[in-house]
């Protein structure tokens, strides 16, 4: 399928797509603002994919490769946008662990996280979803954000507060 891909064949292409948009749309959903924005993403990534296809080289999942693309064209797209995040000075937010609870609590609800997580300012967001649900250290969130490894600490615990009052206000009824 690869390289039916690689050599333009569009009945590859349309393989590659159908197997992996669902999981694709996923990732897309947890970045973007609305539905709309999401499919935006989604093809914005796939055109990225099918572009640089000759990169991927074998070593690992198909799917993680392409899921990493889907990932910058969300971080790109946010720096498209010049939404900013703010900046704080809160230099000692605590280090969270990789396994988040606040997650956890809302992995059976899928559909709730969703629509919580476009609800959130892009800043929270997608500081959640790097920090979070991708594994980037704040190190590295800050250098493809551009901002100060204190924001992106501030941020993500403001993202969490966000989604702890969701969990307290859906405990209650």
């Amino acid at each position: 399928m690869v390289q039916g891909c690689l050599a333009g064949d569009r009945q590859a292409q349309r393989q590659l797509y159908e197997q992996y948009k669902r999981q694709m749309f996923g990732y897309c959903l947890r970045y973007a603002g609305s539905r709309e924005e999401a499919e935006d993403l989604l093809h914005e990534g796939f055109l990225k994919i099918f572009r640089d296809l000759h990169q991927y080289h074998g070593k690992g999942a198909l799917g993680a490769w392409m899921r990493q693309v889907m990932v910058h064209t969300a971080i790109d797209h946010l720096r498209r946008q010049q939404r900013q995040i703010a900046t704080s000075d809160l230099e000692a937010a605590p280090e969270p662990g990789a396994e988040d609870p606040l997650i956890r609590q809302f992995e059976s609800h899928t559909q709730e996280l969703i629509a919580i997580l476009q609800r959130m300012p892009p800043g929270y967001r997608t500081i959640l979803n790097l920090y979070v649900l991708e594994g980037y250290s704040h190190k590295e969130i800050a250098a493809q954000l551009n901002i100060q490894v204190s924001t992106s600490k501030t941020q993500l615990m403001r993202a969490r507060e966000v989604l702890r009052k969701h969990v307290e206000k859906s405990l209650k009824t």
